[in-house]
């Protein structure tokens, strides 16, 4: 076996486009993506929505703030440039109670402060122009908010690491890490891989990694599933583009949106409940590994116990279509129960702090001769080609020094 100078180990958008960047920086340098699958991009960059995010969310400063614009702009080029299909849809956020007005506000503000092109406050004529299903007593718009298919996109990136001499390996699985020696030793089923540094941007599995290498064991992943509803084709036409509610303050996840795809269909959700199976898609999986270390972390019953109504509210409407849908109508009163068919889920790698705090930001941890994505929570896909050059800065300045 080779015994490449760099090994990025996971091959979703983030280390497919980490791995890219090494690449495009050392010419000529043995840069692999190792990926325990049978593809690249089976997990999170696979089980989404497609929507390319504009940064109207994050907090001005912030790396998500710093990285979701440039990102965006960067993975439309890149798009562009490798034949991926990128539909420009735009967005709405839709206020349907005065206590929301505030929160439409802040949002409005923090795209201004994140420089989010063309972003404005808009009243209810102009949201039914935009939306003529859709009601509220006013929305943001974001004209240049889109979708794409990041699937799509981890091809296309795995594509141009061979085209730059790379390689990206699928079905090898990494189960430990060596930094002891002169070299980093990354133990597989099969072989082992010496190499100078390795770059952990393993999503779900993140943690557990993170700790095989000698990381702190916190922040911890707590995985949050996602299940999706479809519009029927034939109701498609309710919503154009990208249609969201004002998010819960203090809480990452969006509400109930509906969100036209890049295969055109509409889908409805997702939910956010916890999962008992870090990748258990099918529906009340139940992984003992993921549910031992759950029960076993403190930092998970401090989360609890501080959102538990958000909570239970998550999950009534996962067990009940009939209060989900009753979200959904409060912008989009003429969805009924026959509109909407199953469409599948995701499951999001939160990294959770041992006091019980959901972390929103990015966080990388480095040492010599190793990087670690130990968080990369939304906008990661959008932001992936941003986030790899902060990553690539962290390997050069830490792991390869």
């Amino acid at each position: 076996m080779t015994s490449p100078s760099i090994a990025v180990i996971g091959g979703g958008i983030v280390g497919l486009a980490v791995a890219r960047e090494l690449l495009h920086r050392r010419p000529g340098s043995a840069v692999v993506a190792l990926e325990k699958e049978a593809a690249v991009g089976r997990h999170q960059t696979g089980h989404n929505s497609g929507v390319l995010h504009s940064g109207v969310y994050y907090q001005p400063g912030s790396l998500r703030a710093r990285t979701c614009v440039a990102g965006a702009t960067m993975l439309a080029d890149f798009c562009r440039d490798h034949g991926v299909p990128v539909t420009v849809c735009g967005k709405v956020i839709v206020a349907t109670r005065p206590d929301e007005l505030p929160r439409l506000e802040e949002l409005r503000r923090r795209g201004l402060a994140n420089g989010v092109p063309g972003v404005s406050l808009i009243g209810p004529e102009r949201l039914r122009e935009l939306e003529p299903h859709v009601v509220g007593m006013a929305g943001l718009h974001v004209p240049g908010a889109a979708v794409v298919d990041f699937s799509a996109v981890a091809r296309a990136l795995a594509a141009d690491i061979h085209d730059a001499g790379g390689e990206v390996r699928c079905g090898v699985e990494v189960t430990s890490i060596d930094t002891s020696g002169a070299a980093t030793v990354l133990g597989t089923p099969g072989d082992s891989v010496r190499v100078d540094a390795a770059v952990i941007c393993a999503g779900l599995q993140s943690d557990r990694l993170a700790r095989l290498a000698g990381a702190p064991s916190t922040p911890r992943i707590v995985p949050f599933r996602g299940d999706w509803l479809a519009l029927r084709p034939d109701r498609a036409n309710l919503v154009r583009g990208l249609v969201y509610p004002v998010p819960e303050p203090g809480l990452p996840f969006l509400g109930v949106h509906a969100t036209r795809g890049p295969d055109g269909r509409v889908l409805i959700g997702p939910n956010a409940v916890l999962a008992l199976a870090r990748e258990g898609y099918r529906r009340g999986a139940v992984d003992r590994r993921d549910l031992g270390e759950l029960l076993a972390y403190p930092g998970l019953w401090r989360l609890l116990a501080r959102h538990w109504r958000s909570g239970a509210a998550e999950l009534l409407r996962d067990r009940s279509r009939r209060l989900l849908l009753r979200s959904l109508r409060r912008y989009l009163p003429e969805v009924t129960p026959d509109d909407l068919r199953p469409a599948g889920c995701g499951i999001r790698a939160q990294a959770v702090s041992p006091g019980g705090r959901l972390i929103d930001d990015f966080v990388l941890w480095s040492r010599p001769r190793l990087v670690a994505v130990r968080n990369a929570p939304s906008p990661a896909a959008t932001a992936a080609l941003a986030i790899a050059q902060l990553v690539a800065d962290e390997v050069e300045s830490v792991a390869l020094r």
